[in-house]
């Protein structure tokens, strides 16, 4: 995917990323609607408030995992933490904390990578871009 793209798609998933609690559901639905079953996994902190309501509470963790790439973002209390690991058949290589947006970025670069070679992940990204 050519450059000037790549950075489209980071655009497209910062959108609403200032209301983090929202940026998480909105991300976590279109990934998962969009991705292969068991690529992303979604970690999720429920209220007994939620609980009582049937309420399927805050996303306090969002784990993709594309290629060898295994991007982790993680949202405590208001405060994001991003982590990206290399990862070889469930063996972390190396792991790196990051901010927000470098997490975006790596994450729009993986998923350009991934629509280069799947029509799923093609058709993940042209979602995100529409």
């Amino acid at each position: 995917m050519p450059e000037p793209e790549v950075e489209l798609l980071a655009a497209a998933l910062r959108q609403d990323s200032t209301d983090l609690n929202l940026y998480a559901n909105v991300l976590t639905a279109k990934l998962a609607d969009s991705l292969p079953a068991g690529a992303v996994r979604v970690g999720r902190r429920r209220s007994f408030a939620e609980r009582v309501a049937g309420r399927a509470g805050s996303v306090d963790e969002l784990d993709v995992v594309l290629g060898e790439q295994r991007l982790l973002l993680r949202m405590d209390h208001g405060r994001v933490t991003g982590e990206i690991c290399h990862e070889v058949r469930g063996i972390v290589l190396s792991r790196r904390r990051v901010e927000l947006d470098e997490w975006i970025d790596a994450l729009a670069r993986a998923l350009a990578d991934a629509a280069a070679s799947s029509a799923r992940a093609r058709e993940a990204v042209e979602r995100f871009l529409a």
